[in-house]
Parts: structure tokens; C-alpha cells; sequence
């Protein structure tokens, strides 16, 4: 449950009232043993499947360490890089707080992490998907400003109630894009590089669509967020997909 402001009920909420302590030393013997199994298996799957820069970033903020990352250590080394820093919340934020949230370079991660009998699915995302998937990204500075683009064409999207357009565009580029690099597809997407069976399945699967990604299309395009995907769009390059959503301004996001 999110905390409320109790000083007044009509003040739009902020960010930081859904943000709780990461209360590391509370994680068990078993959490850290989940963890290092779900790094473990998933980097073993990735390979040279995912984009160069998200393996670049596990090693710049040492996320190959044993057990769950404590949070204040991440951020001393996230922080100084991009300005970007990590807080743990109890679970889903709603949207205004979380595009507020990357406006702010601040992302949210779970403080919780699945069982060991939950490790290829998880309704709500936890720590895993959080640092794993998306964390070694934002070391990247170039993504790093595209995030925080995203942020602000989320509120824009907000208060004009087209919300949906700019969670297709997160959805299809930071969650689950594919780019292609030195000539071969790979995993862009926090939500492909976290999860063991969409990995194999964006890449292999020979029934599954990968049309051209353009924020045109990216902003149209439905999403599944029970299964996994009937499409998956394709950047020419990392760059390029960074290039495209920066260009972007809300009037021109609405317009489509």
C-alpha cells in the first residue's frame, strides 16, 4: 500500500511518499541464494545475445557480486555516472509518480524478490527484473537521457489523458525492444534481458512479428503484459532508437 500525505488529501502525490527503505539486512540467506541463481542462469543465457553496453554496465556497477545489490552502494557508483540513483518501493508505482520519478533521474526497484518457485514468472516486478534489467542501462549516459525523456513525455501524455501512448513507446523501446548490433538482433528491453524464456522466444521464435521500430509505430502498437509478446520492434541500432525518442516532444507525441 502507498504511503498517503497526511497534511492534506487534495495535494497531487508525489513520488517520494510510495519510496521505502531497501532494509537489505532483511533479505535471507535464501533471497541472496535466488538472486545469484536468477544472475547466474540468466547471464549464462544472454551470452552475446543482449546489447554490448547492458553487459558493460553489469561490470561498471558491479552487479555480478554476490547476492542482492544494497542499493546505497549501487548509488555510489550509479550516481556520479549518469546522475542516476535507485529507491525501493513496496511494488507497482502508479504512472504520475513514476514518470515524475525519471523526470528526476531516481528509478524504482522492488524491495522484494521472488520465490525459488517463481523463477521463470512473476506478476509484479521485483528486484531482479529492477537491477538487473534495467539498471546496467542507465550507466549507459546516452539511454540514461533518453529515460529521462521518457519521463517527461509520460506527464505530458498524462495531463492530457493519452497516458497509453507513452506507455507504448516505454513499453516497445526501455522494456521490450530489440536492436541490431554489428549486423545481428539483440536484446534491448529490460523485460527481455530479465525474463529466461522471452529471451530465447523475441529472438527465435519464427511465428513471431519484428517489424521496423519507429516511435510512430512504437506509440500504436499494442502490448501484452500476461504473455509473451506477438511483436517485437526492431532498431537499427541502439543509437538510433536513443536518437528517435530524444527527437520527440509531447506535441508531436500527441499528434500521431
Amino acid at each position: 500500500m502507498l504511503h498517503q500525505n497526511p497534511q492534506s488529501s487534495t495535494e497531487p502525490p508525489r513520488w517520494q511518499d510510495c519510496v521505502v527503505p531497501q532494509c537489505w539486512e532483511s533479505f535471507t540467506a535464501e533471497d541472496h541464494a535466488v538472486w545469484d541463481l536468477l544472475f547466474a542462469r540468466q547471464v549464462a543465457l544472454l551470452g552475446t545475445r543482449v546489447i554490448t553496453p547492458f553487459l558493460d554496465g553489469i561490470g561498471l556497477l558491479r552487479l555480478e557480486h554476490a547476492g542482492i545489490p544494497d542499493l546505497r552502494e549501487l548509488n555510489d557508483i550509479l550516481e556520479p555516472r549518469t546522475g542516476w540513483r535507485t529507491v525501493a518501493v513496496p511494488g507497482l508505482v502508479p504512472d504520475a509518480m513514476f514518470f515524475a520519478m525519471l523526470t528526476e533521474r531516481v528509478f524504482p526497484v522492488g524491495n522484494f524478490i521472488r520465490k525459488r518457485e517463481q523463477l521463470d514468472y512473476l506478476e509484479a516486478p521485483d528486484c531482479f527484473h529492477d537491477l538487473f534489467g534495467h539498471i546496467p542501462m542507465l550507466a549507459h549516459s546516452a539511454f540514461a537521457r533518453m529515460v529521462e525523456h521518457v519521463g517527461h513525455l509520460g506527464l505530458a501524455a498524462l495531463e492530457a489523458g493519452e497516458e497509453q501512448r507513452v506507455a507504448r513507446l516505454y513499453w516497445h523501446s526501455v522494456e521490450f525492444g530489440l536492436a541490431r548490433e554489428d549486423g545481428e538482433l539483440k536484446i534491448l528491453g529490460a523485460g527481455l534481458a530479465s525474463s529466461f524464456g522471452e529471451a530465447h522466444f523475441s529472438l527465435e521464435d519464427s511465428e513471431v512479428e519484428r517489424p521496423a521500430f519507429s516511435v510512430a509505430r512504437a506509440v500504436h502498437t499494442a502490448y501484452r503484459h500476461d504473455a509473451f509478446q506477438p511483436r517485437y520492434l526492431v532498431s537499427d541500432s541502439l543509437d538510433r532508437t536513443i536518437e528517435q525518442v530524444l527527437a520527440l516532444q509531447p506535441a508531436e507525441l500527441l499528434a500521431f
